[in-house]
């Protein structure tokens, strides 16, 4: 951590403005509830008639083609295709991306820019239709488009009034309740999420148990009638596991069995490790189905404080072990 401090001189920021800026923006949002009606529904009907070659392509300059690339990106990632197209370059040759399959997304907060309202007569000639998010229906842009997501005339709350803020939080709050509409409305699930989100610790979350468990080869599985200490020998091996499963003669779970479990008994009595272990496991177990998700099992692993979960199929025969090790 840096230890450089400014000096009492230097100008500090206002900490009673900033929170007056959030209580503005706050405003902003809270008010589009209001905005909500059958222009809504109708944006919501366009994007949802999308064939599937269909997308959405979102465009917007400045500030608003910031917010415009952020809700390409949400509408993308909820199953829905769709794409930033700058205003400027499509002038240049980028209007190429619309065609008649598609719907355009046009964000401005004024509903007056330039660069976007060049693009219009061109998708009207392509045959895209236009929805629009800006201040107000009445607008150029507004006027234009076949379907109006109003934020209303919103206050800055800049010292100058100039710099958006309010405004841009409003845009982008609109376009997340379409998007987010539009995904409700498909049915899209967390199954259907997780394919479109297979890195980082999200990605990681949502896939299925079977592709992040212990395949047989790494973990252990013994019958009933094995002893404890034939079991805790296989435990101890590499990649070493914390529990072994017990199965039948077909694969099916019988039960769990864990070095607590042992920690446990031993001090009940030191024979334990001779025993059966059918004698000492955990039956009947918890256990996850392999086609789960992996978020769904450490939800259950973390309730239940548990470490080793048992994977199965739906005939309850053995998959592999979902090893908290290999989640962390």
């Amino acid at each position: 951590m840096s230890t450089h401090t400014p000096p009492p001189s230097s100008p500090a920021p206002d900490i009673e403005y900033a929170r007056i800026v959030l209580r503005a923006e706050a405003r902003a949002i809270t008010s589009l509830e209001a905005r909500i009606g059958e222009s809504f529904l109708n944006a919501g009907r366009l994007i949802l008639g999308l064939g599937t070659a269909g997308r959405v392509v979102v465009t917007g300059m400045g500030k608003a083609g910031l917010i415009g690339q952020k809700i390409a990106a949400t509408f993308a990632s909820t199953g829905t295709p769709a794409l930033f197209m700058h205003p400027a370059e499509a002038v240049h040759g980028d209007l190429g991306m619309a065609t008649n399959l598609d719907v355009a997304l046009a964000v401005s907060n004024s509903g007056e820019t330039d660069e976007l309202l060049r693009l219009l007569p061109t998708l009207k000639r392509i045959g895209c239709p236009i929805v629009a998010i800006t201040a107000s229906s009445t607008s150029s842009l507004g006027r234009a488009a076949d379907a109006v997501l109003e934020i209303g005339k919103l206050e800055e709350p800049c010292p100058l009034r100039m710099a958006p803020s309010a405004s841009t939080t409003a845009l982008l709050a609109m376009g997340d309740a379409l998007a987010l509409s539009v995904l409700k409305a498909r049915g899209f699930t967390r199954e259907d999420f997780a394919k479109l989100h297979p890195a980082g610790s999200l990605g990681r979350g949502l896939l299925q148990v079977v592709d992040a468990m212990r395949k047989p080869d790494r973990m252990v599985v013994v019958g009933a009638e094995a002893t404890v200490g034939e079991a805790l020998t296989l435990m101890a091996r590499p990649p070493r596991n914390g529990a072994a499963i017990i199965a039948d003669a077909s694969g099916t779970l019988r039960g769990i069995f864990t070095h607590g479990d042992f920690g446990r008994l031993v001090l009940q009595n030191p024979n334990t490790i001779t025993q059966p272990i059918g004698r000492h496991m955990t039956s009947p177990c918890r256990f996850v189905n392999g086609l789960a998700l992996v978020v769904d099992a450490q939800q259950l692993m973390h309730e239940k404080r548990i470490n080793a979960l048992p994977v199965v199929d739906n005939d309850m025969r053995v998959l592999g072990l979902l090893d908290i090790q290999d989640l962390v």
